[in-house]
């Protein structure tokens, strides 16, 4: 999928990613971006920390771009949910985000959102993980029920969608920036843009 092209003089943008979440976040900026589906196993590796697997695929993402994009930055985002010790995904239908909700109902979990923008063109990486701490607050099986019937947030890790009604689970969220959440931590993304010469505020610069 292609958006607009950067103009003359303009540094191209690519999403290396395909959830419809990171494109819309993208979007806010109001940088015109190409979208390619990076072929990465996103498998943990032993005694890899939450926030090192997230950086390790954020990169790897990002640098599955640069082959098909030699003179482009590349961003790459992945997001790891941990409820203590256990790795929580997405959860694909009602059953498994029941159970997931079921746990996380009345605790707290932490998204790590890991963040890189990759030049391609001279090999510069930034990266950047971004936790989030979530409070679920006590839900009734009731609850439970009528959110996933109303939301399906089946391709949501965690089942709670903090931009809709998934908001209505919380009692707290602790994080630097609230878009990390939804998987792509547009002020790290801005300043990073900023470090590479792309000012988001005043794009396109005159040539």
């Amino acid at each position: 999928m292609k958006q607009n092209q950067p103009q003359t003089g303009q540094a191209k943008l690519v999403l290396a990613s395909t959830s419809r979440y990171r494109r819309e976040l993208l979007s806010r900026l109001g940088l015109p971006f190409e979208v390619l589906s990076p072929n990465v196993d996103e498998t943990p590796l032993a005694d890899e920390t939450p926030s090192a697997t997230a950086l390790r695929l954020s990169v790897l993402k990002a640098q599955a771009a640069a082959a098909s994009h030699p003179d482009a930055l590349i961003i790459g985002s992945d997001q790891v949910l941990m409820l203590d010790s256990e790795q929580l995904g997405k959860p694909g239908n009602f059953d498994n985000a029941y159970t997931q909700l079921k746990k996380m109902q009345g605790r707290a979990m932490v998204f790590h959102t890991a963040l890189t923008l990759l030049n391609s063109r001279t090999g510069h990486t930034q990266t950047r993980d971004v936790p989030t701490v979530v409070h679920i607050r006590p839900l009734s099986d009731p609850q439970i029920t009528a959110y996933l019937e109303k939301e399906t947030p089946y391709d949501c890790a965690g089942s709670a969608k903090s931009e809709a009604l998934g908001i209505a689970l919380m009692t707290r969220m602790d994080s630097p920036d609230p878009t990390a959440l939804i998987g792509l931590p547009l002020m790290a993304l801005t300043e990073m843009l900023l470090n590479e010469g792309v000012d988001v505020l005043t794009w396109p610069a005159s040539t």
